[in-house]
């Protein structure tokens, strides 16, 4: 492909970029950006002003640019839809309620040293000193939380009550902080006593900004917390255009989440009989599974080398056959977290592509079976279909598109909702014409149909379907049907269950996304037809991920 010239929007984009790194140490870190991972951002009301601020500058100068190509007709529409919307939130105060079980400052303070490099001796010096800083970022945060507690501007107290212990946990004696410090200290620093110091007061430091966090909302946030969960249909509707980069009509939305909810209950019975034999429950086809040793591995070392294989092999075949795959982006680590939530998720390469794509396995405490059939089409969603595709695609298209559309512009329901498209396109392909592998992708939709409907339901007080009452939502129905819809341990839905409620409209977008996705496709393929032409799926797959992350309105146009 033809290297394109810089037209005068990439030169604002670009620009806009190197302002919000400096800005945001965070964002650098997360792209790979050096010079930044020893701060930390602002998060007070007076930060969160001045990056509004950046962005109305941005969208004011873009009445002045001339658009070039259509590279660009695509970039002005999608910064004008994302920080328009950014805008919304911030005029409605959002930005002084971010209190969830998932993200918000509270986890990102946190999850951010995943992403710092920890070869050398700077790295840990970058570290020791970004961990003594946290106190500076804590402070400002708690100062956004009061200030929009004035407003009456507060999370639900259950959010608040989740916040509690996440924050204790990381200010306790068994602070991840400590052992991250010490492992520092172990390795790399075992011969500077002078930055083993420095790392064991940055971890103390980190601790005592989390005690702060924790006496704040102990203190003072929860006795103003409501007890209503759900958001109302105004607050939802600007979430949900958020993170779809859409507008859906949300009650018809509902009503297609039941029935596919129901569709794909149908197609679990089914595969169950396959499995374990004519009128055989969902149930008794997991027993069946969970006591076949072929799909069993012991321990966290099968694991990590069963999901980079599962990885390399997808990368191997579908290369060259379903996507072209630049060599840079055939390398994604398979890595086990150093959390113990259970969850599973990507991280995508720094912009130079120095940092490769990984994906995380985080293994709960005392867990050291794990299940290949429920986590096949998972190992799809995070890498080659799925995310690590999607992204790497879009970090190395550096000639074609500016750093805001490569690394900025990201949007749920477009990245989630190629990551299960991608799903069922390895069914497709045959990838899981092994009956086990099918239930366990069926359980995966079966969840985000699910969610779909707790989540839309519980947050505009929608009345429940006929089969689970046919009453307004509470938290009482929601739980119980999440329970029977997640094929997971009591800890993991009570972490779902919350996350949704504490993160409006997010979870939603992953099977919405996946269906504007399926549309796409659908008048793709329609219009092959009309033209009298064959439908090329690996052209419509390179045309998709070439536009990089796009709100769904674009993608819906450019398709």
């Amino acid at each position: 492909m033809t290297e394109r010239a810089q037209t005068p929007l990439d030169i604002l984009a670009e620009e806009y970029v190197a302002k919000v790194v400096s800005m945001n140490p965070f964002f650098a870190t997360s792209m790979g950006v050096p010079g930044h991972d020893h701060e930390v951002p602002d998060y007070s009301p007076a930060g969160n002003a001045k990056f509004h601020e950046l962005d109305r500058e941005l969208l004011d100068k873009l009445d002045e640019i001339d658009v070039t190509d259509e590279i660009d007709r695509v970039t002005l529409a999608a910064i004008r839809e994302r920080l328009g919307l950014e805008g919304e939130l911030y005029d409605a105060g959002e930005h002084l309620a971010s209190l969830n079980v998932i993200a918000s400052p509270l986890q990102s303070m946190r999850d951010i040293f995943d992403l710092m490099p920890t070869e050398t001796v700077e790295n840990w010096q970058n570290i020791a000193a970004r961990l003594s800083k946290l106190p500076q970022a804590m402070a400002g945060y708690i100062e956004s939380l009061r200030a929009g507690a004035k407003r009456g501007l507060v999370p639900a107290v259950r959010q608040v009550k989740e916040g509690i212990k996440q924050a204790e946990e990381l200010a306790g004696p068994n602070s991840f902080f400590v052992s991250f410090a010490k492992k520092g200290a172990d390795s790399v620093a075992a011969n500077d006593p002078t930055l083993q110091q420095r790392l064991a007061a940055g971890a103390a430091a980190a601790q005592s900004a989390y005690q702060e966090l924790a006496d704040f909302l102990v203190g003072e946030l929860i006795k103003q917390a409501p007890e209503k969960d759900g958001v109302g249909k105004e607050r939802y509707q600007r979430f949900s255009r958020y993170f779809l980069g859409d507008t859906v009509d949300l009650e018809e939305t509902y009503q297609w989440g039941i029935e596919e909810l129901r569709r794909t209950i149908a197609e679990q019975t089914a595969v169950a009989a396959e499995i374990a034999g004519p009128g055989a429950t969902v149930a008794d086809a997991v027993k069946v599974l969970d006591a076949d040793e072929k799909y069993i591995l012991h321990g966290v070392t099968e694991l990590k080398a069963w999901m980079q294989e599962t990885s390399n092999q997808a990368i191997r075949e579908l290369n060259g056959t379903q996507f072209d795959i630049p060599e840079v982006a055939q390398s994604l680590e398979c890595m086990i977290a150093p959390t113990q939530n259970g969850g599973i998720y990507y991280t995508p390469p720094s912009d130079d592509m120095s940092r490769p794509g990984r994906m995380w396995w985080s293994v709960p405490e005392g867990v050291n079976e794990f299940q290949t059939w429920q986590q096949r089409t998972t190992v799809y969603h995070e890498g080659v279909p799925g995310h690590h595709l999607q992204c790497s695609t879009a970090a190395i298209n550096r000639d074609q598109l500016n750093s805001w559309r490569r690394n900025m512009c990201w949007c749920s329901g477009h990245g989630e909702g190629w990551a299960l498209y991608a799903e069922k396109l390895m069914d497709e392909l045959g990838y899981l014409k092994d009956a086990a592998d099918r239930l366990g992708m069926l359980f995966g939709q079966r969840m985000r149909a699910a969610r779909v409907v707790f989540d839309i339901g519980m947050h505009l007080g929608l009345n429940a379907p006929p089969e689970w009452g046919g009453k307004p939502w509470d938290a009482e129905t929601g739980w119980e049907f999440l329970k029977e819809n997640m094929e997971k341990d009591e800890e993991f839905v009570r972490f779902e269950f919350n996350r949704y409620l504490g993160w409006p409209g997010q979870a939603p977008a992953y099977k919405i996304g996946q269906r504007l996705w399926e549309q796409a496709r659908a008048r793709a393929e329609a219009a092959a037809v009309e033209k009298g032409e064959a439908f090329d799926i690996k052209a419509f797959h390179r045309n998709a991920l070439a536009l990089g992350s796009v709100p769904l309105c674009i993608l819906r146009t450019e398709l």
